[in-house]
C-alpha cells in the first residue's frame, strides 16, 4: 500500500512539474545540457538506423523533437507519441504541424505504464529523458517490449551517473547547485528544476539499467555512456520466439 501511495505521489508531482515548465522546456534543455542533448539524439538515431516505412512509438515524447526525428527517418511509417502532460503535448502538436507531419504522427495523452496500443505493433519503442521520472521503470520497459514486434528494439536515452572522479564530483555539484539556479533564472522555476537532480539519485547507473533490460527478457542489450557518462543510450531487442 505504501509503495502504491509513493508511486502515485511521484506521478502527480512529476505531472505538475512538466505541466508548469512546458513553455520553457526546449530552452532549458539547451541551457542545461550545453546543447549536448541534440548530439546524443543524433548518435541514438545513427545506432537505431531507422529504415523507410518503419514504425515507432515515442514515450514521454514531451515537445516531440525525437518523435519528429523518427518520422523524418521513417518517411512513411506510423509514428506515435505519448505523454501524460497536456501542456507538453500542446507544444509538441505545434511543432508537428509546422513540420507538416500531422498526417504521419499521432499524439496521445496517456500513461507510459499502461500503453493504449496492441501487442507487436511497432518496430521501435523509444523513451528520451523520461524513464527516471516514472513510478515503475521496469513496468514501462515491459510495456515497451510488449508493443514492439518480435525483432523490434526498445531504446532509452537518459541522463546517467558518471562513474569516475573527479568528473563525478564536478557533475553533481553542477546538477545539484547550478542547475536549479538556472531554472529559477531562465524559467522562473526553482523547485521544479530542483526535482531533476533528485530524480537521478535513485535511478540506476548505466550498468544497472542494462541489467534491467536483460531481466525483463530483452536480448542483445547494449549500453553506450555519453559525454563522460552524464547520459547513456540503452538498446535491447525483443526475441523472435517464445523460448
Amino acid at each position: 500500500m505504501t509503495e502504491t501511495v509513493q508511486s502515485k505521489s511521484k506521478e502527480q508531482h512529476v505531472h505538475a512539474v512538466f505541466e508548469s515548465i512546458a513553455p520553457k522546456y526546449d530552452l532549458m534543455n539547451d541551457l542545461l545540457s550545453f546543447r549536448r542533448h541534440k548530439a546524443w539524439r543524433a548518435f541514438t538515431m545513427r545506432k537505431m538506423n531507422v529504415r523507410p516505412g518503419q514504425s515507432a512509438v515515442d514515450l514521454c515524447c514531451g515537445t516531440c523533437d525525437w518523435t519528429i526525428a523518427l518520422a523524418r527517418a521513417s518517411g512513411s511509417g506510423d509514428i506515435a507519441g505519448l505523454d501524460f502532460s497536456h501542456n507538453m503535448l500542446e507544444v509538441g502538436k505545434q511543432k508537428v504541424r509546422r513540420e507538416g507531419l500531422d498526417h504521419q504522427i499521432s499524439l496521445h495523452q496517456g500513461n507510459a505504464m499502461e500503453l493504449p496500443f496492441e501487442d507487436n505493433r511497432f518496430d521501435f519503442a523509444t523513451i528520451g529523458f523520461g524513464l527516471r521520472n516514472v513510478p515503475d521503470l521496469e513496468q514501462v520497459l515491459r510495456e515497451m517490449m510488449r508493443v514492439v514486434k518480435p525483432g523490434g528494439q526498445v531504446v532509452c536515452l537518459e541522463l546517467s551517473k558518471p562513474l569516475w572522479q573527479p568528473f563525478k564530483s564536478i557533475y553533481y555539484f553542477y546538477f545539484e547547485r547550478i542547475l536549479p539556479a538556472l531554472g529559477k533564472l531562465f524559467a522562473k522555476r526553482y523547485e521544479q528544476y530542483k526535482w531533476l537532480p533528485e530524480s537521478l539519485k535513485a535511478f540506476p547507473d548505466s550498468n544497472q539499467l542494462a541489467d534491467k533490460f536483460r531481466d525483463i527478457g530483452l536480448r542483445n542489450v547494449h549500453a553506450y555512456p555519453l559525454t563522460g557518462g552524464i547520459a547513456a543510450l540503452h538498446t535491447g531487442t525483443k526475441g523472435t520466439d517464445k523460448g
